[in-house]
């Protein structure tokens, strides 16, 4: 069965089903990769209960805020996480003795190598990769699928599922609430995107969740790739 013909049957079920009927089918190591934003908070927490020992992959560039890092940890230890914490080859310092402070002058090049090139090596052992990722976070990502297969760049496919695409913004928040997952405190802040400090602020007034990421020059990172046509295909 294709992963398109998946889709027609996958599109119209709750994300619950969706991960059963995922986990049910796929064969090989699944895992989630979670930056404890809300959305993946939501899969994470749905995950955990069928698969308790799934590998959750933190990517760690060494630029997140303090409360992120915190965050992670109370909810790694409350919730007995497998965290795999995913690091770049070059730690912050040595990256910024070589090339200067890239996330100011080469926002693309710094999230490749902090980002990119780290998860895809650290995803080379899976086979089912779950995300949060939903279409309404930004123009970038309306095409999203709700399984789709991802080539790694050592060749290695793997079956990528973002069981909430088609959720809203308040559905994150109503399944938040009502299992009482606790949040981010940067949430309260008032940040709707929350990744490197010193490429995250506040969201543009009228603008989608991922506006203020990256001073507004970009939206995407370069980690998922969507498919849609190609005057909206972009890198995220």
């Amino acid at each position: 069965m294709s992963y398109l013909t998946r889709n027609e049957d996958l599109e119209g079920l709750s994300p619950e089903a969706i991960i059963e009927g995922v986990l049910a089918e796929a064969s090989g190591a699944p895992c989630i990769t979670c930056s404890f934003q809300a959305g993946g908070m939501v899969v994470l927490d749905m995950l955990r209960k069928r698969v308790p020992e799934i590998p959750v992959l933190f990517v760690d560039t060494g630029y997140h805020f303090a409360a992120t890092y915190a965050f992670r940890d109370r909810i790694a230890e409350t919730w007995n996480l497998n965290l795999v914490n995913v690091t770049p080859k070059q730690s912050v310092a040595e990256q910024e003795s070589v090339f200067g402070i890239l996330n100011q002058t080469d926002p693309d090049r710094c999230c490749r190598l902090r980002k990119v090139e780290p998860l895809f090596d650290a995803l080379a052992p899976y086979d089912t990769w779950f995300t949060g990722l939903r279409r309404g976070q930004s123009a970038t990502r309306r095409g999203i699928t709700v399984v789709e297969d991802h080539t790694l760049p050592n060749g290695k496919s793997l079956l990528k599922v973002n069981p909430i695409a088609a959720w809203t913004e308040n559905q994150v928040w109503r399944y938040t609430i009502e299992k009482g997952i606790e949040y981010l405190p940067l949430y309260n802040d008032g940040y709707t995107s929350i990744g490197c400090e010193p490429c995250t602020s506040l969201p543009v007034p009228g603008g989608d969740a991922r506006s203020g990421r990256w001073g507004g020059k970009k939206t995407e990172c370069g980690i998922h790739i969507v498919t849609a046509p190609a005057e909206e295909r972009a890198w995220c």
